[in-house]
């Protein structure tokens, strides 16, 4: 059965999306990338050239995203989708006792309800449908290590990223019905702007209180040093195209630097046991009395 050489990437305006679209776009692959700007839509078509084409919408609001869907299901005239690699994704920060409830929903909405809309409005192109013109395609779920680590202060993209990791597992033994493979693909600290919005400034509002001295330790400890010796995007974006590739991939690609200590010890060590390093590190611990 004939192979699309087109491929879908939600979030390609920065970072791990732009990166793979340059990948895909230079193998001579057909991109329809999303973003939420027709700035952006313009520099990047005129950045990546033909072979890219733009889709504006937002992961967070549905009706961009079906309209997108019939738009280019008339455009692609019977032919379908290589690959969706659902990428866009923001991170939230706080701690989760003072965490407005609009910051918690606002996470979920673009990391974990805009993926799955995004694949439901999509999938027909990827093979769900009866009689599909062309071999089934793949789906890539970028997570992250926080998929399956979770650290203080980051709580809302902690969750996000867990919910990711179940939902596409779900997902990938539901569409073995139509021959689609469901991948997820979780990368430690990789150096995109994700991070800097994640700031000491998103922080600002919880300066009064008693979690503030241990966010500032976070915040240089676990986020500022993790991303200065994280990958590039444009190293995990030739790795997604490898994976792309492969005829019989893994379930899950990791992808973390000092992989011993980053990983390793944070998924195979005694959770008490990391409660009290990251609590030490971070001045987490409380020195009270003995209860009797």
């Amino acid at each position: 059965m004939r192979r699309s050489k087109n491929i879908l990437i939600t979030g390609t305006s920065t970072g791990i999306g732009l990166e793979t679209a340059k990948v895909f776009v230079n193998q001579g692959y057909i991109v329809f990338g999303s973003v939420r700007k027709q700035q952006d839509a313009d520099s990047l078509s005129k950045l990546l050239g033909a072979n890219f084409r733009p889709l504006l919408f937002d992961v967070t609001d549905h009706e961009s995203i079906d309209r997108c869907a019939a738009e280019l299901t008339t455009e692609l005239k019977g032919d379908g989708l290589a690959c969706l690699m659902n990428n866009a994704g923001i991170a939230v920060g706080g701690p989760l006792l003072h965490l407005p409830m609009e910051g918690m929903r606002s996470q979920f909405e673009v990391n974990v309800f805009g993926l799955l809309k995004v694949t439901q409005a999509f999938a027909s192109l990827l093979g769900a449908q009866d009689n599909h013109p062309v071999a089934p395609g793949k789906i890539i779920n970028i997570s992250s290590i926080a998929g399956k680590v979770a650290m203080p202060f980051i709580g809302p993209y902690v969750g996000s990223k867990h919910a990711v990791e179940g939902l596409s597992a779900a997902l990938r033994r539901e569409l073995m019905l139509y021959g689609i493979d469901v991948i997820i693909v979780g990368p430690g600290a990789i150096k995109t702007p994700i991070w800097n919005k994640t700031s000491e400034k998103e922080m600002a509002p919880y300066a009064n209180t008693p979690f503030a001295k241990a966010m500032m330790r976070f915040q240089k400890v676990f986020i500022k040093d993790a991303v200065k010796n994280g990958f590039d995007a444009d190293y995990l974006a030739k790795e997604i195209f490898k994976i792309f590739k492969k005829i019989n991939p893994r379930v899950r690609y990791s992808f973390v630097p000092q992989p011993f200590k980053n990983s390793f010890i944070s998924r195979n060590f005694p959770q008490r046991f990391l409660d009290k390093y990251i609590g030490k590190a971070l001045g987490l611990i409380q020195r009270t009395k003995e209860y009797r």
